[in-house]
């Protein structure tokens, strides 16, 4: 494919990472909305599956279709993963129960998770030597400004998109139709359906009489299976703890344990599984090479702390600022374009720094930013905030090519898809992981806060000034007052969980180090190696890579 061919296919790539990027979070911005709509609070915990199945049914999908990218192409699933997608949305915006919406979502998930994999396995073919980690870094660069931007994006949708004003000028005050346009929070799921549309023409006409190379073999689906088992038991545990409430009249003890059981026993049957197959769903011997293996950590550990950065800082306007749409934009705003920005630059950056040293400079602001960030108050300036986003969004973003490049390098050129999907299952694994143990903390503080309130008639003046107790709860004062120590109890809660993240990034500094003292030369990718054939740090010639 001629270089102006292979410009053109990379920027419809890039919108379809970008598309997938943005659904991961952009729901998070409507739940408030969602949840009144289609359900209670008290289901909070069940209306998490809008966002905790899509995470799963996209990472599980993400290997393969890394596996089929290698077996059948990148054209034909890249195109089908469009449809998929773009279905999804549509059924998303038009469902009218919880479990329609979670249905619909799983369906997106399906399109979404086989995008990001296909599209960057196709950016690696399309570009060689000093031009893949720049097209790498463009394909990252757009998911994660994808992600990043999705609660920034939900936001404006709400505000700007009111649906029922125009229906009820146009004499449509109920029915079917009322139905499925009015709510503003369904144009978060329509939005992507004419971009789908538009990118699924584009890159029918733009890949014609282009595919990647293709290799026989049979996809893992008991692998699949018992990844989902493993993971989705995972997620179930964690969702569930701090739980006080009967799960189907069991005790939510016995159930945590079970899916905890079924986690631990399928992950060992997984990767037991994994080592008999020469093709697995994701294969343990590419995590046992220390180049490929170290990548897949760092890009774990950071993806748990880009999925706190993410609604810890949207949190903290909410909940803690009280801020309006105009500084949760500023804020989100800030985290996208740096994250988007570090992704970018990374891509040039590794042409003349390592590998090793970009990483570590990503990994070392982000963590600075998220210790800065566990030290907001209800009084820190909305500038500040939007400072210390920006920041761990650069540093995060500069993770972003030197991971994906040393891994793929690492695993060779025919197993670009395979490698590619295990990095970024890594991270959203890490992110699934966040989520869940985010919404199990966030559901439980607040039924401990409501208890501490509501308790009794008179419980909320436990926590009122002196000169305040004995006025009644719909005062003025007393719901001021009311909310000033919500703000503070949210804003200590962050405190944790932004450390936590921090932590968990400065882990990821030794592993980062492994990916190498200095540029991968480009007559030094490892060609055609299978994983049992690698040895660390080596090439088929037996000569040390040096990334």
């Amino acid at each position: 494919m001629r270089r102006a061919e292979a410009l053109v296919l990379l920027t419809v790539l890039g919108v379809g990472v970008f598309l997938a990027g943005l659904e991961l979070m952009v729901t998070a911005i409507a739940l408030p909305r969602i949840i009144p709509d289609l359900a209670a609070w008290t289901q909070l915990r069940s209306a998490s599956w809008i966002i905790n199945a899509y995470l799963l049914v996209y990472v599980v999908t993400m290997p393969l279709a890394g596996r089929l990218t290698d077996l059948w192409g990148a054209r034909r699933l890249f195109l089908a993963a469009l449809v998929v997608f773009t279905v999804g949305s549509a059924l998303a915006g038009r469902a009218q129960s919880l479990d329609e919406l979670i249905a619909a979502r799983v369906i997106q998930a399906f399109g979404g998770g086989a995008i990001v994999p296909v599209a960057t396995a196709a950016a690696a073919h399309l570009f060689e030597g000093h031009a893949r980690p720049r097209a790498l870094g463009v394909i990252g660069g757009l998911t994660f400004l994808g992600m990043a931007a999705g609660p920034f994006v939900g936001a404006a949708i709400l505000e700007l998109v009111r649906p029922s004003s125009a229906l009820e000028a146009a004499g449509i005050t109920g029915g079917p139709l009322f139905d499925a346009l009015a709510p503003g929070w369904r144009w978060v799921f329509y939005v992507n359906v004419p971009i789908g549309i538009i990118a699924l023409v584009l890159a029918w006409a733009a890949s014609a009489g282009w595919d990647t190379p293709r290799h026989p073999a049979r996809p893992d689906f008991l692998g699949a299976a018992l990844f989902t088992a493993a993971l989705g038991g995972a997620l179930g545990a964690l969702t569930l703890l701090g739980s006080s409430e009967p799960i189907q009249g069991l005790p939510p003890d016995l159930v945590i344990g079970g899916l905890a059981g079924v986690a631990v026993v399928a992950a060992i049957a997984f990767v037991l599984a994994g080592l008999r197959r020469p093709d697995p769903f994701l294969d343990p011997r590419l995590l046992g090479e220390r180049v490929f293996g170290s990548a897949a950590l760092v890009s774990l550990l950071t993806g748990y702390g880009f999925l706190t950065a993410i609604l810890g800082g949207a949190v903290f306007v909410d909940r803690v600022l009280y801020g309006g749409p105009d500084q949760q934009r500023f804020v989100l705003g800030s985290l996208a374009a740096a994250t988007a920005i570090g992704a970018l630059v990374s891509g040039l950056l590794v042409r003349v720094l390592s590998l090793r040293l970009v990483t570590v400079v990503g990994l070392l602001l982000s963590a600075a930013a998220l210790g800065w960030m566990s030290g907001w108050r209800p009084t820190t300036p909305i500038d500040q905030v939007a400072a210390g986003m920006a920041i761990f969004g650069l540093g995060f973003g500069l993770t972003v090519t030197p991971r994906s490049t040393a891994a793929v390098e690492a695993a060779g050129r025919r197993l670009f898809g395979a490698a590619s999907a295990t990095v970024t299952v890594a991270r959203h694994v890490g992110m699934a992981l966040g989520l869940a143990i985010l919404t199990a903390y966030g559901s439980t503080t607040i039924d401990r806060l409501n208890q501490q309130i509501f308790a009794t008639p008179q419980a909320y003046e436990s926590v009122l000034p002196a000169d305040l107790r004995g006025r009644p709860l719909r005062d003025g004062l007393v719901v001021q007052a009311l909310e000033e120590w919500a703000a503070g109890q949210a804003a200590t809660i962050m405190v944790g969980l932004f450390l936590v993240a921090g932590g968990l990034t400065l882990i990821a500094l030794p592993p980062g180090l492994v990916l190498g003292r200095r540029r991968m030369l480009p007559a030094e990718t490892p060609a055609d190696r299978r994983p049992d054939e690698m040895e660390a740090g080596a090439d088929g010639r037996g000569e040390p890579i040096v990334l």
